[in-house]
């Protein structure tokens, strides 16, 4: 795979632009085994292509005014001479394919095998907007998007025929399925938080709202509960102390539901542990802490 940078047009190239390209490929875990290359420093080989055969072909533009090659001559000198055998471009590129099999054939050189793709549309069924909600990469990144639900949708769509909608509910969706399915020390890593509160995390719908749950077992809020909150703590503190040392999920779920069984109010419960009324499963919370720390809190509500 060559990894090629399109920026003949110095109209159309924006600061940063080629770091952005490169960040969101790494972040996908696309890797490429040749490359960055820039048509941009190839200039002197376009217009040597371009002598043989004329500034323009067959009514096409290859050379502009100021000498820099037009993306048709560009990309099949370089398709030429780096030995692209395969490129796979959206529907709106098919017009392109007869002029640049002519070209090739006009430069002596073999065409690569052209495929393409139906495109992603906006809900409005137009193109779809850099500025749509989640409609590039670095946005879904910044809203805590994981890249494994990036790779299953695209994997989903596999390579459509028609064009298609983009689905940002269904992107969302996967988010969930790939949080539940990382690694404790993926999981922790992507999201920033502790392994040992991996767990209650778990169902969080973004890496962002996994940072949340985290803190809400990490950093308690300050509360103080009345004393219609005392019989609930104290016949949790009971449950709590007859179970020795840490908890898993299941002994920890045992509890909440004992509790609950005898009339404890598991709103109270979760103020007394985290200072909010929602966040994590709460036996997930109950399992993530030490006792100590536990009874501490408990103590500190009342």
């Amino acid at each position: 795979m060559l990894l090629r940078i399109d920026d003949t047009d110095p109209t159309r190239n924006v600061d940063g632009g080629e770091e952005a390209i490169i960040r969101d490929l790494e972040w996908l875990g696309v890797d490429w085994d040749e490359g960055p290359v820039r048509q941009s420093r190839r200039g002197e080989r376009y217009r040597q292509a371009a002598a043989r055969v004329g500034d323009r072909f067959e009514g096409t533009t290859l050379l502009r005014e100021d000498g820099t090659a037009t993306y048709q001559l560009a990309s099949v000198v370089d398709d030429a001479d780096y030995g692209i055998t395969h490129v796979i471009r959206g529907n709106d590129h098919r017009p392109n394919e007869s002029i640049h099999r002519r070209l090739h054939e006009a430069l002596g050189t073999k065409p690569p095998e052209y495929l393409h793709h139906g495109l992603i549309l906006g809900e409005d069924g137009r193109k779809l907007s850099k500025r749509a909600p989640g409609a590039t990469v670095a946005a879904l990144r910044e809203e805590g998007i994981p890249a494994a639900a990036v790779h299953d949708y695209l994997a989903e769509l596999g390579m459509p025929e028609h064009d298609v909608h983009y689905d940002l509910a269904r992107i969302r969706r996967l988010s969930v399925n790939a949080i539940e399915r990382m690694s404790p020390d993926d999981l922790a890593r992507q999201a920033g938080i502790p392994v040992g509160v991996v767990p209650a995390v778990r169902g969080a719908r973004d890496l962002h709202e996994a940072r949340e749950y985290a803190r809400t077992i990490s950093e308690p809020a300050a509360v103080v509960l009345g004393a219609e909150a005392r019989p609930t703590l104290e016949r949790f503190r009971e449950l709590r102390m007859g179970a020795n040392g840490g908890l898993d999920h299941e002994a920890a779920r045992a509890i909440v539901r004992e509790l609950k069984a005898v009339g404890g109010d598991l709103r109270t419960l979760r103020l007394a542990l985290t200072g909010r009324e929602r966040g994590p499963e709460l036996a997930a919370i109950v399992a993530a802490l030490p006792r100590e720390e536990t009874l501490r809190r408990l103590d500190a509500a009342l």
